[in-house]
């Protein structure tokens, strides 16, 4: 695997009105352009790769290495196919902030105008809220979670971008995931992680750990449980304290969780108030009880066109800017062409953009 590091500081401000009616405008036809030549699960499958969405957000002109590039870029590629998401059959749902708590209710409103099956809108949504607690609380890297995009299409195909920040260093971390060979949403899920820097974070989905999670589960689910935790002495040497848990409240969530008896690792993060503090105390008491291994792995990953919008890594240029749209809205007018014409077409915008 790929790894390096791309810095993303957290910046104040908008993009200005001017810059992101043509990023709204250039997000549709780039996105159209690789739907049609290559398919919706080829656009999903870039979308979760970190560079690949990097280097889109700096073609549309936002700065390349902000916190910012990341809302501005999945809000523009929503409010740019807003009228195109049906004949794609293609849909968003979440969003930054307040967008990203109401993600059920987006994918309620699709299943409402029958562009999805109950089955399909029940599975997103129970597949955006494991996403959103594995990043939240099993990633244990100290960014807050304020993110959260997903984009799927009518056969259960998806893609979820999610951000968190850290204040006090001022730096955003970027989480990209995607259903394509997923095969755990809780061993090793991520498609990759950017960071401005690697962490030493408590990783509850290490693949080398799974032993740890049945073990947590176990332990969630013993009634006694509830009432030993009062009593768990955490060893001075360990990088998990002792002070960090609030005993009385860890203890009323697992005599909640015992009574819901969750069969497996997922179950045990869908149960309501299992958060941080609770899967920590877990993870921590299955170490002391059962010496199972805990994992201190970051799984992040890693990480110029128009410029950007605060003039680096130069100014954008409007001119050149509204030629690339002009440019890639031609070729989609002109997309019904034969496949040869349209091989043609591809190649020569490759020379126009490269």
């Amino acid at each position: 695997m790929r790894q390096g590091y791309v810095e993303l500081p957290l910046h104040g401000g908008n993009a200005p009105p001017w810059l992101f009616k043509r990023m709204e405008k250039l997000a549709k036809y780039l996105s159209i352009a690789i739907v049609d030549f290559f398919g919706i699960e080829e656009y999903l499958k870039r979308l979760s790769d970190p560079i690949w969405f990097q280097s889109f957000g700096c073609l549309l002109g936002f700065d390349w290495h902000s916190s910012g590039l990341t809302t501005t870029t999945t809000g523009a590629i929503i409010s740019g196919l807003s009228d195109e998401s049906k004949n794609l059959g293609l849909f968003f749902a979440g969003g930054k902030g307040a967008r990203a708590i109401d993600t059920p209710n987006h994918i309620n409103r699709i299943l409402e105008q029958g562009l999805i099956d109950l089955e399909l809108a029940n599975s997103l949504k129970r597949t955006s809220r494991l996403v959103a607690k594995v990043d939240s609380s099993c990633i244990q890297d100290g960014y807050k979670l304020y993110h959260h995009f997903l984009v799927f299409d009518k056969f259960g195909n998806w893609t979820i971008i999610q951000q968190g920040m850290k204040e006090s260093k001022h730096y955003a971390r970027r989480y990209h995931w995607n259903s394509f060979g997923l095969k755990s949403l809780v061993n090793d899920p991520h498609k990759g992680i950017i960071t401005a820097k690697f962490e030493t974070p408590l990783n509850l989905v290490d693949s080398s750990i799974v032993e740890t999670q049945k073990r947590m589960v176990q332990l969630a689910s013993d009634k006694n449980f509830s009432k030993e935790i009062r009593n768990i002495k955490f060893p001075s040497h360990h990088p998990i304290y002792e002070s960090d848990f609030d005993k009385e409240r860890l203890s009323k969530i697992f005599s909640a969780v015992s009574e819901l008896n969750p069969k497996d690792f997922e179950e045990l993060l869908l149960v309501k108030g299992v958060g941080e503090k609770s899967l920590r105390a877990l993870a921590l008491s299955s170490h002391l009880i059962f010496g199972s291994s805990l994992s201190f792995k970051d799984p992040a990953t890693f990480s110029f066109a128009h410029g950007g919008k605060d003039g680096y890594p130069y100014p954008v240029m409007r001119d050149i800017y509204d030629k690339t749209i002009e440019v890639f809205e031609t070729a989609i007018k002109k997309a019904k062409l034969s496949e040869l014409e349209k091989e043609k077409l591809l190649s020569k915008l490759k020379s126009l953009v490269v």
